[in-house]
């Protein structure tokens, strides 16, 4: 059972390992773990596996890179299954999504936020109808501190690191232990590796182009994906 959820790494374009895996191991969902990189729609790359497994997603930060990047994705016939602030069930478990990126202009933790929410910087810009996409490219304080109030899950899935990770951050221990998670699968920093928070919460670094499985065994890795 431990190959019915799987999670991939960073694609940056190459999704060859996703389909494989998928072809391989015919799981239940895959959960992509952000990076996409996307020159077309999300579903182009992924067509091969549309209707073989649920497949979720959470964004990166070069998802917010230009307009047609973020609109490949978010306005992606995939759009629907972002679990970027939600939760969804998979063969019995709950698995949370905290896509993007701690940003010092938005939000770093253990420093105030710089500003509470996003209503407050659109009433601070009078002229700008929605928040631009280098600032959307942000995880913000108070989506944070409601994830950690209304969401309960056994899995946190993530951009950024944990703190067990040398670039990691222990804001995302906190919302782990706060949802109840028991286990950390993260992209982001291209590395595979396996580690434990002092918690006693499981953390999978998932390589560029890798997929692992929910017992954090490396099951490809894809150097052309360097």
């Amino acid at each position: 059972m431990s190959n019915n959820i799987l999670f991939c790494g960073d694609p940056h374009g190459c999704f060859a390992n996703i389909i494989s895996a998928v072809h391989l191991h015919r799981p239940e969902a895959v959960v992509l773990l952000g990076d996409y990189n996307l020159a077309l729609p999300l579903e182009n790359y992924l067509h091969a596996i549309i209707g073989m497994t649920q497949i979720y997603w959470i964004p990166g930060n070069h998802d917010f890179d230009s307009t047609a990047e973020y609109e490949n994705l978010f306005h992606s016939a995939l759009s629907y299954n972002n679990l970027h602030l939600k939760v969804i069930n998979v063969g019995g478990l709950r698995i949370a999504g905290l896509g993007s990126i701690f940003m010092q202009r938005v939000w770093k933790p253990d420093e105030p936020p710089k500003w509470k929410t996003k209503k407050e910087w659109l009433a601070s810009q009078p002229r700008v109808k929605k928040i631009p996409l280098h600032m959307d490219n942000a995880i913000w304080h108070h989506e944070f501190e409601a994830m950690k109030k209304k969401i309960r899950a056994d899995i946190l899935v993530t951009h950024e690191a944990p703190s067990c990770y040398k670039f990691g951050f222990k804001a995302i221990d906190d919302l782990a232990k706060s949802i109840g998670a028991k286990q950390i699968f993260h992209g982001h920093h291209h590395v595979y590796y396996r580690d434990k928070l002092p918690s006693g919460i499981d953390v999978t670094g998932v390589a560029i182009g890798g997929v692992t499985n929910l017992a954090g065994e490396q099951l490809m890795f894809n150097k052309k994906c360097l």
